[in-house]
């Protein structure tokens, strides 16, 4: 073949391949997930024998997100819905989405986690801090619980499921010795507008300053106290995520001559953001 016809016949090969990787992919049974951190968890135990897709896009904010009409559609066409537990979308949607698909089994990835009160209560309908993925105590359960869920799906998978459950525990581990690493010499307490950090903080000790007042903008007297709290501990890092206002966050770092930090604690990849927040808070000279 000669080289002109190669490269006139290339776009074509590739336009197949591409083609035909796109049916192998539509081809597979589907899992809806509610967040991209829990797609993270999903797709490392399920691998190739699941699609995995997120109700709540990347970007959105999962206590107000509505979902699409074609989302609701694409629902009823899934093999089940893996919900992380408590988060406002959940607690607004979860019965419609059950009566919209009444045939779909829904498993709780939530199960087995010690949660903490909420501390908008009158937000999260049961009481229960929703951010369970920023942790990893946490993530381990939500690992098992996916296993499980798989195979009740697929028996026949168990084994290819279990090695893949042993990998994705060998990176929380490698994370965890990350993260211990970095927090034996951390701040003890941070400021960050919505209380993401709740799980994380628990685990290590530490003291998470919100922003947010009763899950609304805070008065000026409340930024006041804030600050006068965050100068008397000695707060040196001001998470901001991309789902909320920045501008609050920016007064209190310039009042007090603080690090602003972005952080996603909705980010797909659990792994780099949990090692991303402890290298912000850590002390260490040598810090990456």
């Amino acid at each position: 073949m000669s080289i002109r016809k190669y490269l006139f016949m290339l776009p074509c090969i590739l336009l197949f391949a591409a083609c035909g990787g796109g049916k192998e992919e539509a081809d597979k049974p589907v899992i809806t997930v509610t967040i991209e951190p829990l797609r993270y968890f999903t797709e490392a135990v399920a691998g190739d024998n699941f699609q995995v897709v997120s109700m709540v896009p990347e970007g959105s904010n999962p206590e107000t997100y509505d979902p699409t009409p074609q989302q609701l559609v694409n629902l009823s066409q899934s093999k089940a819905y893996f919900r992380i537990g408590h988060i406002g979308f959940e607690q607004a949607w979860m019965e419609k989405l059950k009566s919209n698909a009444p045939n779909l089994p829904f498993y709780d990835m939530s199960e087995g986690v010690e949660l903490i009160d909420s501390p908008h209560p009158h937000i999260h309908a049961q009481a229960a801090d929703p951010h369970i993925w920023n942790s990893i105590p946490n993530a381990r359960i939500i690992a098992e619980n996916i296993y499980r869920a798989l195979c009740r799906l697929d028996n026949g998978g168990r084994t290819y499921y279990q090695h893949r459950l042993d990998s994705l525990k060998n990176v929380i581990d490698r994370t965890e010795e990350h993260v211990v690493r970095e927090m034996a010499e951390a701040d003890r307490a941070f400021v960050i507008y919505h209380p993401a950090l709740s799980y994380f903080a628990r685990d290590y000790g530490l003291e998470q300053i919100c922003i947010e007042a009763e899950g609304k903008e805070p008065s000026p007297a409340y930024l006041q106290q804030l600050i006068r709290g965050c100068r008397e501990k000695q707060v040196r890092i001001v998470f901001v995520q991309q789902e909320f206002d920045r501008r609050n966050a920016e007064l209190i770092a310039g009042e007090l001559s603080l690090e602003l930090v972005t952080v996603n604690p909705l980010s797909y990849r659990w792994d780099e953001e949990m090692m991303h927040i402890a290298d912000a808070l850590s002390r260490k000279p040598n810090k990456r």
